[in-house]
């Protein structure tokens, strides 16, 4: 008798201990959905003077988000927003993404990516390629 007992309070601690576990498991998975939810942000930086390439990386890189994440738009999980740094009241948003000029920046929460080089690069004639370096930079970030 004394082994069935002692056999039952072994089986009912055990299967308390599993089902803590699994609760616990499953908060953090859910912390982590909700962490992962981060909203993306991508600006464009110019002044009102640019040239042909400029325009090109302020149309293509807006094109490229609006293709990729239509859904995510939508909703306001990722924007877009082109920035005339010689407008006023523009100096405290370049200030705050570290913008000094001309840029092409992706940003989520703490992050910042800075694809200006492969905006001036890819933007003119090669779209798909600043397009496709829009997507490995920010799909992870959509995770």
């Amino acid at each position: 008798m004394k082994k069935f007992t002692l056999t039952s309070a072994i089986i009912v601690i055990m299967v308390s201990l599993f089902s803590i576990t699994a609760s616990c498991q499953k908060a953090k998975a859910i912390k982590t959905t909700v962490s992962n939810s981060t909203k993306v942000e991508v600006y464009y930086f110019h002044f009102t003077r640019r040239c042909v390439t400029c325009q090109a990386v302020e149309t293509e890189s807006k094109k490229a988000i609006a293709s990729l994440y239509p859904a995510q738009s939508k909703k306001g999980l990722i924007t877009y927003k082109s920035v005339n740094l010689d407008e006023k009241g523009t100096e405290a948003l370049a200030k705050k993404c570290n913008a000094e000029g001309q840029a092409l920046l992706v940003i989520s929460g703490n992050k910042r990516m800075d694809l200006t080089d492969k905006g001036f690069m890819y933007g003119l004639n090669s779209p798909e390629k600043l397009k496709a370096e829009l997507k490995k930079v920010i799909d992870p970030l959509m995770r």
